[in-house]
């Protein structure tokens, strides 16, 4: 049973306490939040994108509560950490818990800052502990689907792939403040958008070509983009599309495209539960699965590769640190 600390308990981090309560692996000891009556607040507050399991009162009553990381870790010894603060905290946070002997689960985007992130992997591999960062859709039901038509080309060749990924500007938690403080979340590219390119990388490598085009809304000169990737050998194209400069209350929605050899694929959110596969003649709807699994499944990766010593071979902490180098690339 692996004793497991949350640190940040807005969105993501109430997402990640429900998981964890509900895991027979682990247990959690603890959640850090340097205010923490926004613990009790945000139990029972709607925030987010969209909804996510919850759990009760009585549930979060035996876990300790902290308003200070470096006490929690002296005091609970936890074998791995769970970090779901903002952007800006990410590596400094890691390093303190990889230096106290934690595993660490680090949620997206990694960093920022390429050289500090380079340096936390390295870090991380000196002390022999798994450093993984959260990119969810790796582990959603929907586009695991799609990786493995891609891979066994069980439609033909992969032609052309589209991804979208859009919602309001956040204004849940300490987003507010991030508006304050311009660019400093990554904005939506680093932020939202990341989701497709880090699973767009995942599955087709990284593009030869990225032509792309940025509009600026209240987090960042980037909250929203546009682009085109080439792969000339493959003579494969991907377009990606997203961002959060719509008003708040906005629907998130995210889908994708895909147009292989021999059929077209269709996930949206008119269907969730579906997938649409077409060809000429015919159409076949495949069930799409629950995205929410995926949150609950990258955990249980975590910790199964805690338990089994080995490091994270589906989503390496270089592959999370390539997408931010992508990220960047869509600015030039």
């Amino acid at each position: 049973m692996l004793k497991v600390v949350i640190l940040g308990f807005g969105f993501m981090g109430k997402t990640h306490t429900g998981n964890l309560l509900k895991n027979p692996h682990a247990q959690l000891v603890a959640i850090v939040d340097k205010n923490t009556e926004n613990i009790q607040k945000n139990l029972n507050e709607e925030s987010g994108n969209f909804s996510t399991d919850s759990f009760s009162e009585e549930e979060l009553s035996k876990v300790n509560i902290y308003n200070g990381f470096a006490e929690c870790l002296k005091i609970e010894k936890p074998d791995a950490c769970v970090i779901a603060v903002h952007t800006n905290l990410h590596v400094e946070m890691a390093k303190l818990a990889i230096g106290s002997g934690c595993h660490v689960f680090l949620e997206k985007p990694f960093t920022l800052n390429i050289e500090e992130g380079q340096k936390l992997i390295d870090l991380a591999r000196a002390k022999n502990k798994i450093l993984m960062i959260g990119h969810v859709v790796r582990f959603m039901p929907a586009y695991l689907k799609l990786k493995t038509w891609i891979n066994t080309n069980e439609f033909g060749k992969l032609e052309f792939l589209s991804l979208s990924r859009f919602s309001g500007v956040p204004a849940w938690g300490q987003w507010k403040d991030k508006q304050k403080d311009f660019g400093s979340s990554g904005g939506a590219l680093f932020d939202l958008v990341i989701h497709d390119i880090d699973f767009a990388q995942w599955v087709c490598g990284i593009p030869d070509e990225i032509s792309a085009s940025c509009l600026p809304g209240k987090l960042s000169n980037h909250d929203y983009v546009s682009a085109i990737w080439n792969y000339r050998n493959k003579k494969l194209h991907v377009k990606i599309e997203g961002g959060n400069t719509f008003h708040t209350a906005y629907p998130f929605h995210a889908s994708f495209s895909a147009r292989f050899e021999n059929a077209s694929v269709l996930y949206y959110p008119k269907d969730p539960e579906n997938i649409i596969v077409t060809t000429d003649t015919e159409t076949t709807l495949i069930p799409a699965g629950d995205a929410n699994d995926g949150f609950s499944g990258e955990l249980d990766y975590f910790i199964n590769c805690i338990a089994e010593d080995k490091q994270p071979e589906k989503c390496t902490p270089e592959s999370a640190l390539e997408s931010i180098r992508i990220c960047y690339r869509h600015l030039k």
